[in-house]
């Protein structure tokens, strides 16, 4: 396994239970202690059972403890240096509030990085690029990144909609075809709005892209490709609202590939676009 622990941990986070988020915790606090600790010192230290260690690592996705620990012994640097500038203080001055906001998605951006992949990136723009229709969808603060995306790709060679309002949304789902992409993004990925368009999407054959930041969600498992944006949640910050700057840098790089893939009719669609904006600038 090569992702980060600290990073699948994160993913998986809110869909662990109570004491598999105890065991997550003690793991992320005292690295270097796991890394050289016996299965048994771990599990007398939280007070559980040798096997819900086990299990714990299974979940997470090694073959057992002995395979977690040597990834643990192998990604110690990156574990140690798990930052908590995130952590603005009542009495922080207003630039180090602002500095540390800046951190925090920098964090973000970072971990989010890591775990994008070449196959998938590959394989969401060819969904894109091979489609009639180009659909986005997301409800709440998913929304107001559905709409910046929507602005993007008004750009592209690529037909694109977006409706804010969600019944229009769900309506638009309805009257998808298997010639058409949709992209649907959801921090939780447990929108219950989000899900029923994207199950309707799914019925009708529709391609499906997904953007959310817990990789166990239900809409995580509905997407042909899925992307996973990392954040952290902080005082008067949702993880939600952290999350936001990883998710339009992701539809970013689609966007990018999908012009330079498509040179000569991007730039025909930008000429375009350019033109009419013109008129109204000085």
């Amino acid at each position: 396994m090569t992702s980060s622990i600290r990073l699948i941990i994160k993913t998986m986070y809110k869909n662990l239970s109570q004491k598999e988020q105890a065991i997550a915790d003690y793991i992320l606090e005292n690295p270097k202690k796991v890394s050289h600790s016996s299965i048994s010192d771990i599990a007398s230290e939280l007070e559980v059972a040798d096997s819900t260690i086990f299990q714990f690592t299974k979940k997470i996705g090694y073959n057992g403890f002995k395979d977690f620990k040597m990834a643990m012994l192998m990604q110690e640097n990156d574990l140690s240096a798990i930052s908590f500038h995130e952590n603005i203080q009542k009495d922080d001055t207003e630039l180090t509030m602002a500095q540390k906001v800046f951190d925090s998605n920098i964090s973000s951006l970072t971990d989010t990085r890591k775990l994008l992949q070449e196959e998938k990136l590959i394989e969401a723009v060819d969904l894109i690029d091979a489609s009639n229709r180009l659909f986005l969808f997301g409800v709440g603060g998913s929304e107001i990144v559905a709409t910046d995306t929507y602005h993007k790709f008004l750009r592209s060679p690529i037909p694109v909609y977006h409706s804010s309002d969600y019944h229009l949304q769900l309506m638009e789902a309805s009257l998808l075809t298997p010639d058409d992409c949709a992209i649907f993004i959801s921090h939780t990925g447990r929108s219950k709005e989000t899900i029923m368009i994207a199950e309707t999407a799914k019925k009708i054959g529709a391609k499906t892209i997904v953007i959310t930041s817990q990789i166990s969600s239900p809409l995580a498992k509905l997407g042909d490709v899925t992307f996973i944006s990392v954040s952290e949640e902080t005082e008067f910050r949702s993880e939600a609202l952290a999350s936001r700057i990883s998710q339009l840098s992701i539809m970013d790089s689609l966007f990018v590939i999908l012009m330079f893939r498509n040179q000569d009719q991007a730039q025909e669609s930008i000429s375009k676009v350019r033109k009419v904006i013109a008129k109204i600038k000085d």
